[in-house]
């Protein structure tokens, strides 16, 4: 005799979440613009606008945690600092660290 068979539990679905936010004036005519270029709608363009920011932020975090990674793992002092000064690049930008110009 079969033993009956469990049925998997459902996951939710994601369902679209209807959401009020107010802009600045300035911003909400860049994301009229982008809408418009796309041939969007200035909702759809949020979305976009808002995966892709998200996004960066994730990659900017992963970015972040090999260049720590790095510093950590280095052995050698020389590269060591080097990969030091990369973290801190990428921290606070390029421009971080100030070159030596007398030497």
């Amino acid at each position: 005799m079969p033993t009956p068979t469990k049925p998997l539990p459902r996951r939710p679905k994601a369902r679209p979440l209807r959401q009020s936010v107010t802009i600045p004036a300035p911003l909400a005519a860049q994301v009229r613009r982008v809408a418009k270029e796309r041939h969007l709608t200035t909702s759809r363009a949020l979305v976009i606008l808002a995966e892709r920011g998200v996004r960066a932020e994730l990659d900017n975090q992963e970015r972040l945690r090999a260049a720590y990674q790095q510093t950590m793992d280095e052995p050698d002092p020389a590269r060591r600092s080097e990969a030091g000064k990369d973290l801190v690049r990428t921290i606070f930008g390029a421009e971080a660290i100030a070159e030596d110009a007398v030497l």
